[in-house]
């Protein structure tokens, strides 16, 4: 089985954003060509106070650039438009499904309860 080696860095970017640090990293092909890797490595804390990294990379070449750079545009461009540039806070955000669910849920026994009454009844 060949293992991928990694290249060693010609050029990189550290960009810090809560428990998330994502790295831009130039590297070199063995042909002297240069692509990109983007590494997002996350922090999670255990409950005894121990932590671990979790990390996901994806490489980008040259030749994906414009194509990348223009989707990337379009993607963020919508987020911007339709939810405007107010941050949620992570805690709100992974609560946020839950207190959907129960509200629905509780909206449903509530509506359940009610008997039907036909207006002309009165």
């Amino acid at each position: 089985m060949a293992e991928r080696v990694e290249q060693e860095e010609i050029f990189s970017q550290v960009l810090r954003a809560g428990r998330r640090t994502y790295f831009f990293d130039v590297r070199a092909t063995k042909a002297d060509d240069y692509y990109l890797t983007v590494t997002e490595s996350k922090k999670f804390t255990h409950d005894d106070g121990t932590f671990h990294y979790q990390k996901h990379k994806i490489y980008l070449y040259k030749e994906d650039f414009s194509d990348f750079q223009e989707m990337l545009g379009k993607a963020t461009d919508y987020i911007l438009n339709e939810k405007g540039s107010e941050v949620i806070s992570e805690r709100h955000q992974k609560d946020f499904k839950k207190e959907e669910e129960e509200t629905t849920t509780e909206e449903t026994k509530s509506t359940e309860s009610f008997t039907d009454v036909s207006f002309d009844d009165i």
